[in-house]
């Protein structure tokens, strides 16, 4: 018998921390897409399909890119009328206006735009200064709010920048007003190369409140680089975060960071949720074998600690 099976990990809640948590998928998109290998349109839909079997209850399907920039999503026009009629929230990437009306026409009603909080990561992902990312950007929320499309803001670089350093906590800042001023419904703060401990998590955290954004419009987006994904996350639920985002397993990085290493894995994260007695309405046990599935297709072992523990796969 594994541990899930013996009732483990034993729920002992921890005073503090929110009774329930809204997992944002980003493994059919954040996680595919820094892979070398196309994945085909029919294997894909069908990963979402068994994501969204498992309880997940909001899964990123794809981008709406020009496929010479990520060929990996060349098939969004494919995929997306494959599992639109699925009954969990399918938020696409939109990079432009373009992006944006591809979108639209198939239905679409969550997008998400992608800022930086650096100037060198919006050089090398957008090939644009800051301002002028979210000047681009600024139309692209205008008008999908006219559309009555939720619009979520991701902002990279919010604890660490490869080429710049240490980001200061005043430039998060002002990029997140930017993108809640401009219409955007939600934030998700990404650590793109995985260098935030739990002191900047609460620094960043604090600052932002401070400066009048709510907490309920953030989540958070970790990578485990240097394996402290888990522990900024359990900062940022201490200060009120419900949403966190996270990859089944653990698929996925930042094709212009090269020092990015995996998302957060879901199961990790379930795992840790469940042991703290958080709800999220997932049963581990079906994401697990998804993660086996897709792990399969990919050629290689879930990079997932409770993957591999729950399916016994090679450690």
């Amino acid at each position: 018998m594994n541990a899930s099976e013996l009732g483990l990990p034993m729920a002992v809640p921890a005073e503090g921390l929110p009774a329930r948590v809204r997992i944002h998928e980003v493994g059919a998109r954040d996680g595919l897409q820094n892979e070398k290998a196309v994945v085909p349109a029919v294997v894909k839909a069908e990963f979402i399909r068994r994501l969204a079997s498992t309880g997940l209850t909001t899964i990123e399907a794809t981008s709406f890119v020009h496929p010479r920039w990520v060929p990996q999503l060349a098939d969004a026009e494919q995929l997306f009328p494959q599992v639109s009629d699925l009954p969990v929230e399918l938020p696409v990437l939109v990079p432009n206006a373009r992006g944006l009306e591809r979108a639209l026409a198939l239905g679409a009603r969550r997008v998400a735009v992608f800022a930086s909080a650096t100037e060198s990561f919006a050089q090398a992902n957008l090939n644009r200064t800051v301002d002028e990312a979210l000047a681009m950007f600024e139309p692209v929320v205008t008008r999908a709010k006219a559309e009555d499309v939720h619009v979520r803001g991701y902002l990279s670089m919010c604890f660490g920048d490869p080429w710049e350093g240490a980001v200061p906590l005043a430039r998060v800042v002002g990029v997140c007003r930017a993108l809640l001023d401009m219409g955007c419904d939600e934030l998700s703060l990404g650590d793109t190369i995985g260098v935030a401990t739990p002191g900047h998590v609460s620094a960043l955290l604090d600052a932002l409140t401070d400066a009048g954004v709510p907490v309920s419009a953030l989540g958070v987006h970790f990578h485990d680089t240097y394996g402290q994904a888990l522990s900024n996350t359990l900062t940022a639920l201490r200060h009120g975060v419900t949403t966190v985002d996270a990859s089944a397993g653990g698929l996925g990085g930042c094709p212009y960071a090269k020092s990015a290493t995996g998302n957060l894995a879901t199961e990790d994260l379930v795992w840790m949720l469940r042991g703290l007695g958080i709800e999220t309405g997932i049963d581990l046990g079906r994401l697990v074998a998804t993660s086996v599935w897709m792990a399969a297709h990919l050629g290689r072992p879930s990079p997932s600690r409770t993957v591999r523990a729950l399916s016994h796969q090679e450690q």
